[in-house]
This record gives structure tokens, sequence and C-alpha cells, in this order.
């Protein structure tokens, strides 16, 4: 007669839940992003409060209107390109069906426009900086051109950055075999960033330009 031992009943072991150290160190370098430009935001309001009817005078020949619309293009940006980490998420790289049907867009079609705005805003910022300088405003003119140009002018930089991170990850995109975790993990700290960058923007838009219409 044979007796059967029957193990207990062992909880399967879990591994803990770590997280994506790509995110965590993405979102350290933009706290560091972020005391950077909180100087800059530091210099603008120092030079402003010590030349105040100057300020107001120079304000009045920013092009308010073309700032408000590359505005709005920017931001804009920002909701497709979380459009395009929804895609990453659920592991589609590229559209399925036609071009003209948006839901069935993949992550490249949504960074693609994403990155089209982008270019847009920049086209716009950099066509403003040549009116400015038309008009006798440059980085050297007084305080506010060095406060105008250091502030608007980093953050241009920063924008082109994430255009080259949308290449970038377009292009891995087409050229991976299978698009992978590791893709999709790109994908999302780029759009960490894009957001960033926009919400950066935000608060220079209402310094730079809104500030001087109210106060």
């Amino acid at each position: 007669m044979t007796s059967a031992t029957q193990a207990p009943n062992v909880p399967a072991r879990t591994l803990p839940n770590r997280p994506n150290m790509v995110s965590v160190g993405t979102i350290v370098w933009l706290t560091s992003e972020l005391m950077f430009f909180a100087g800059l935001f530091a210099m603008f309001f120092t030079l402003r409060s010590s030349q105040a009817e100057m300020w107001s005078e120079y304000s009045a020949q920013l092009d308010l209107r073309l700032a408000t619309l590359i505005t709005v293009i920017l931001v804009a940006s920002s909701v497709t390109a979380q459009f395009g980490v929804f895609a990453a998420e659920r592991h589609q790289p590229r559209r399925t069906g036609s071009l003209l049907n948006v839901k069935g867009w993949g992550m490249v079609e949504w960074y693609i426009l994403s990155f089209l705005m982008g270019a847009v805003f920049i086209a716009g910022q950099t066509f403003e900086f040549a009116e400015l300088v038309h008009h006798g405003v440059t980085i050297q003119t007084n305080s506010f051109g060095s406060a105008f140009y250091i502030t608007t002018g980093f953050h241009g930089l920063h924008v082109i950055g994430g255009l080259v991170a949308f290449c970038f990850v377009i292009a891995r995109a087409y050229f991976s075999v299978k698009f992978t975790h590791k893709e999709a993990s790109a994908a999302v700290v780029i759009s960490y960033y894009w957001h960033f960058v926009d919400v950066v923007w935000i608060a220079l838009f209402g310094v730079v330009y809104i500030l001087p219409t109210v106060i």
C-alpha cells in the first residue's frame, strides 16, 4: 500500500514591482531642468522689477496674437503626443488601415503629428525673433532683450531637443523588428519631456506675454 504525501499549499513567490529606471531617471533629470528654468524666471522678475517702465514699453512690441497661436499649437501637440503614448502602451507602432482613419493611428502617426506641431512652434518663435531684431530689439539692446531672448531661447532649444527625440523614437519604431517594451518605454519617457516643455512654455507665455497686459 502506497501513501502519497501531498505538499502543502505554498503561496507563489511574487517579485517586487520595481519602477522603470528609465522613467525614474527621466523624472529626476526633468526636476533639475525645472530648477534651471526657475532660475531663469527669477532673473526675469528681478530685471523687470528694476526697470518697470522700460519693460512695459518693450513688452508692447511683442506679438501677442502670434504667441497665442503657437501656444495653442504647442499645447495641442502635447495632446497628440499622449495619444501616441496610448498607442505605444498597447504596442501599436503604426496605423492599421487608412491614414484618414485617425482611430487606427499608431504611435508613429501621432508622434509625427506632434513633431510637425512642434516645428510650427519653432517657426513661429523664429519669426518673432526676426521681427524684434528688425525693430532693433536684440539680446544686447537692454535688460529686456537679454531676459526675453535668454528665457524663450533656452526654451526653444529644449523644444528642438524634443523634436530630435521624436525623430529618434519614430526611427526606432520603423527599424525595430518587433515593437517591444523597450520601444514603448522610450516613447513614454519622451512624452514626459514633451509635457514638461509644454508646461514651462505655458508659464513663460503667462509671464512674458500676458502679465504685462494685466499689470
